[in-house]
């Protein structure tokens, strides 16, 4: 017994016995070192009072399965008292519990480290991968460890990695030599630092900086590498593209003849700061790219005599002034060639000491530029007598040359243009300039119409010819443009195609009332058929009012018809007051409501000779325009007074006669006419309405209904206030005696004589016919000029009088007029017609016709005409 106390005393493992209520009944000194406490503290008392363990703890918790299984139990936990991490080992026993102890402490803590270590290594974004120490040659190392990294860049898994060379990772672009210096490292043990290339799982090459390091054990031994890989793919593509870039941009140097230098500002040698050229600054200087060590001076030898010091002064002054420099000067081979070069030059200040540091510039070879410029000056000397104006800009648009011809069509001299960007002067519109800019640069040409402007602000029209002038290696370097003068042309040009529109609008608007006369003319003869039997006075006037509408909507034909054909209209005694009282009610009536209209005519106002429709189309135009600038509701105010116009008044309008005037003025409260558009206002097709909206016709056709009246027209406008249009119309003092409507006279009868009526419109020849026979004439119809000629050939010794329309289906009036004079020279004919379309009542007056009747005319008007040609 005493023996085995001893030995127990003398293990590592700490050893105690516990009895079933697991109180101590034996410790060892180990277990009272581990436990903290000493025997005489522990022996007879329970675990859980001595160690100050819970009922949930989980040394508690083991010793009672232990004991109620009567099984072995392991634990490793966490001591409190002692901070320690001790492995437990509980075996069941008659007198209760035998529990060994062991510290673990320190393998815990070292475990804990190591899975500190490996999770820092498996967030790394480099790529870690650990092999084996041997065999440094074929098939390799075996792969131990990767992290995180290696998985997400290669897309290998751990599995299809570990046990593997790492040789299968190279890719066949990885440089040879590389892989040579990394063998060589491993078998001399020391570590190596490459850049390789490695290829993923998908075929995908990535560049590495590649850093491997030995590991060994205690003894020594290299028993691991341990290789740290970074991803430098994006440095190399990177690199990759800036070599390729400056290899770009040497090449665009090279065929711009364009050369680049850096500066060297902070260390001043004597002039002889370090210099950097590019390899075209070389070759305009005429050596071979990097052949000597540039410095500032050797550049200043280079440069000719006459223009060095200009050079130096322009150069520290840009240095002195911290500000860039241009200049042109001449440098001059080693091989005596002179070349013209465009230097510039900006200086860089130190971030710390805010000195001038560095300087960059560029150097621009120009000399076939001024030679070719020079030449084209010399050539175009001789054009100056030229009559087209010939101008030759380089590519930012600036005058190079410049014509006697251009200086007479444009007004500036070529002093005055020379250097200017054509966009500052020439061009009003820079939408159509840029287009053919780029028709030129594409074609090497271009032909058209341009909008210029000339000194002052004249409107030039100018037929322009580009060409596009390259250098000697075919490159864009100037246009030669040269611009004929078609201002006055382009004019005449306008104003055929608005005569011509104008004829086709009167070729319409003859069509128009053509057919309008056929409408009329039957609601106008059939008036005076039912005013003969009408006794009622209400129906009476009902037929007056259709009357008076209907010789309204002929007078408007003939309005019309004055318009296409120029017809001068009728000349009656006008009453003003009635028109502009008529005109107040229908603005009234239809005008929007938030504009007010209102009127101011006196009693005694005088009366105007004139076509009281012009005259009516006068005021509605002027209405009309001023309803368009009240948008938002106004006052237009319509007046008219008397005024007599003195010698000295007319003196001072040309356009006045001396003399009594009616004024009429209508007055809105729109928002005025500008300055620079009222010298236009009377122009024909000038408008300032949007599209659809207006004709421009308006004002100038007033402007020659009130000239045609022997008057004139004022205008005053303020941007803001409104407009006054005052119209000018001479009258007459006289008292009025037409005001009164003429008493109704008695119609002319026939007496039994045939009328032939030839019209195609059957309304028209239904109700001429009536008429006809209501006033006792016999009546044969034809609805076009054969059927008059047929009927006319068998009842020729019968018909008195031949009515004819003059324009006809299948045989027009002309026709018909001439055939029936074959038949009967001595036929009496009356032609109808309410336009003079292609010249029909000229070519019936030549077959000898002397009566026309206008369109639509009355009973009263045709029974007359009958009457009249009867009688003759």
């Amino acid at each position: 017994r005493r023996n085995l106390q001893l030995t127990i005393e003398s293990i590592s493992d700490a050893f105690l016995t516990l009895d079933h209520e697991f109180r101590f009944t034996y410790i060892n000194s180990q277990a009272e070192r581990l436990l903290g406490h000493g025997k005489g503290e522990m022996l007879g008392r329970p675990v859980q009072d001595v160690c100050e363990l819970g009922l949930e703890s989980p040394f508690i918790m083991q010793f009672r399965r232990a004991a109620a299984e009567r099984q072995p139990v392991a634990l490793e936990a966490f001591y409190q008292r002692t901070e320690l991490w001790l492995d437990m080992r509980a075996y069941p026993s008659p007198a209760g519990l035998t529990v060994y102890f062991q510290d673990v402490t320190a393998r815990r803590r070292k475990d804990e480290q190591l899975r500190l270590l490996e999770t820092c290594v498996a967030h790394l974004n480099d790529i870690v991968l650990i092999t084996e120490a041997e065999p440094i040659e074929e098939p390799g190392p075996r792969i131990v460890y990767v992290n995180d990294a290696f998985v997400r860049r290669t897309g290998y898994s751990r599995e299809e990695t570990l046990g593997r060379s790492p040789r299968f990772l190279r890719g066949s672009k990885t440089p040879p030599e590389a892989m040579g210096r990394i063998r060589a490292a491993l078998k001399e043990l020391r570590p190596a630092r490459e850049e390789v290339i490695n290829c993923t799982k998908t075929g995908e090459d990535y560049w590495l900086e590649l850093e491997i390091v030995p590991v060994a054990d205690a003894t020594g031994k290299v028993t691991h590498w341990v290789s740290i890989e970074r991803d430098i793919t994006e440095r190399k593509l990177a690199e990759e593209k800036l070599r390729a870039s400056e290899a770009s941009m040497a090449t665009a140097q090279r065929i711009a003849h364009f050369g680049s230098w850096e500066l060297d500002l902070n260390h001043d040698n004597g002039g002889a700061n370090p210099l950097r050229w590019s390899d075209e600054m070389f070759r305009i200087a005429g050596l071979e790219p990097g052949a000597v060590e540039m410095t500032r001076e050797l550049f200043f030898s280079l440069v000719h005599p006459e223009d060095r010091e200009s050079v130096r002064r322009a150069s520290a002054e840009a240095v002195r002034q911290s500000s860039p420099y241009s200049i042109i000067h001449r440098l001059v081979r080693p091989a005596g060639q002179e070349r013209i070069v465009h230097e510039t030059g900006e200086v860089f200040l130190d971030e710390l000491s805010d000195q001038p540091s560095k300087m960059v510039g560029t150097a621009h070879d120009i000399t076939e530029q001024r030679l070719a410029e020079k030449t084209l000056r010399e050539q175009a000397t001789l054009l100056d007598k030229a009559q087209d104006a010939i101008l030759v800009r380089d590519l930012d648009h600036r005058i190079l040359y410049w014509n006697r011809s251009a200086e007479r069509l444009y007004g500036w001299t070529a002093a005055e243009a020379s250097g200017r960007p054509v966009m500052e002067f020439l061009y009003r519109d820079p939408a159509k300039f840029h287009a053919a800019m780029e028709a030129c640069l594409a074609k090497g040409e271009w032909v058209g119409v341009l909008q210029k402007l000339g000194k002052g602000g004249r409107a030039l029209t100018v037929e322009a010819r580009w060409t596009l002038v390259r250098d000697d290696l075919g490159l864009p370097k100037s246009i030669l443009a040269i611009d004929t003068d078609i201002t006055e042309r382009s004019k005449l040009e306008q104003q055929f195609l608005r005569a011509q529109r104008m004829e086709s609008i009167g070729t319409l608007a003859g069509g128009i009332a053509h057919d309008l006369n056929n409408v009329l003319a039957p609601i106008m003869m059939s008036i005076d058929v039912l005013r003969l039997e009408e006794q009622n006075p209400r129906r009476l006037g009902i037929l007056a009012t259709i009357e008076a509408s209907a010789r309204r909507g002929a007078d408007m034909v003939q309005q019309v018809l004055s318009f296409a054909e120029g017809v001068r209209g009728q000349q009656l005694r006008v009453q003003v007051g009635r028109l502009i009282g008529e005109i107040a009610k229908i603005a009234d009536d239809t005008f929007q409501k938030n504009i007010q209209v209102r009127s101011d005519v006196p009693a005694d106002l005088w009366v105007v000779q004139g076509d009281p429709t012009q005259l009516h189309q006068v005021l509605l135009n002027l209405c009309i325009n001023a309803r368009d600038v009240m948008p938002d509701g106004g006052v237009l105010t319509l007046t008219a007074s008397n005024m007599l116009l003195d010698e000295q008044y007319a003196g001072m309008n040309i356009e006045a006669r001396p003399g009594p005037h009616v004024v009429i003025q209508v007055e809105d409260t729109g928002c005025g006419i500008p300055p620079e558009v009222m010298e236009r206002i009377f122009e024909p097709f000038f408008t300032t309405k949007g599209p659809g909206k207006g004709t421009g016709l308006g004002l100038s056709t007033t402007l020659a209904i009130v000239k045609s009246h022997a008057g004139f027209v004022r205008v005053y406008s303020e941007v803001g206030l409104g407009t006054k249009f005052r119209v000018y119309l001479p009258a007459q003092t006289t008292p009025d005696s037409g005001n009164e409507a003429p008493a109704q006279a008695e119609l002319p009868r026939g007496h039994g004589e045939l009328v032939l009526v030839v019209d195609d419109e059957a309304s028209v020849r239904q109700i001429t016919r009536q008429t006809l026979e209501a006033f006792g004439y016999r009546v044969l119809l034809a609805s076009d000029g054969a059927g008059a000629t047929a009927l006319y050939a068998v009842h020729k010794d019968e018909v008195a009088v031949v009515l004819t329309d003059m324009m006809m289906p299948i045989m027009d009036g002309p026709s018909t007029i001439q055939v029936i004079m074959r038949m009967n020279p001595q036929a009496r004919i009356i032609a109808a017609s309410g336009l003079n379309a292609n010249g029909m009542v000229a070519r019936a007056t030549s077959a000898g016709v002397r009566h026309f009747l206008p369109k639509p005319y009355t009973a009263e008007a045709m029974l007359q005409a009958l009457r009249l040609v009867l009688q003759s």
